[in-house]
């Protein structure tokens, strides 16, 4: 918990005299640790929640809670959890993703997390839309290849 704070807190001051996320191995500096101990105190900050134990919880699926009754965590402890998965898969994709060179990450962030389209990539980057796509195919095979593998 002491991690993810200091983790939020590098973070931010990074952002502001980088003008942009910092990568992993920034954050590492800053706060002269591993890149290993910053995945990890990422990750574990991404499943950070509190709440108690007998506060009923609340499902993704609007199906299944229509289906059933909610149970308090307590009585859900135990149960496979379907965000496991994909824990561990962002386990599996963030040291990937650092082997990632800068264009090809910002290419993926631009697309995926800012949700813009290959033409508007290629306006920011001064390149063609083909250019961006071609990128794309490449890097999402590498990565794809690299999640199968390990």
């Amino acid at each position: 918990q002491e991690l993810r704070t200091e983790l939020a807190k590098a973070q931010e001051a990074l952002t502001d005299v980088l003008g942009r996320a910092p990568t992993v191995k920034e954050v590492a500096a800053h706060l002269e640790l591993s890149e290993d101990e910053v995945i990890d105190g990422l990750v574990a900050a991404n499943g950070y929640t509190s709440g108690s134990l007998d506060t009923a919880g609340a499902d993704d699926d609007a199906a299944a809670t229509a289906n059933r009754a909610a149970r308090p965590l307590a009585e859900r402890l135990g149960d496979v959890d379907p965000a496991m998965e994909l824990f561990e898969e962002f386990h599996t994709l963030a040291p990937l993703l650092e082997q990632l060179d800068e264009r090809d990450r910002r290419i993926l962030q631009m697309r995926f997390g800012q949700d813009k389209t290959q033409a508007e990539i290629g306006a920011e980057l001064g390149i063609s839309q083909m250019q961006v796509s071609r990128l794309l195919s490449r890097t999402l095979a590498r990565l794809r290849a690299g999640m199968l593998t390990a």
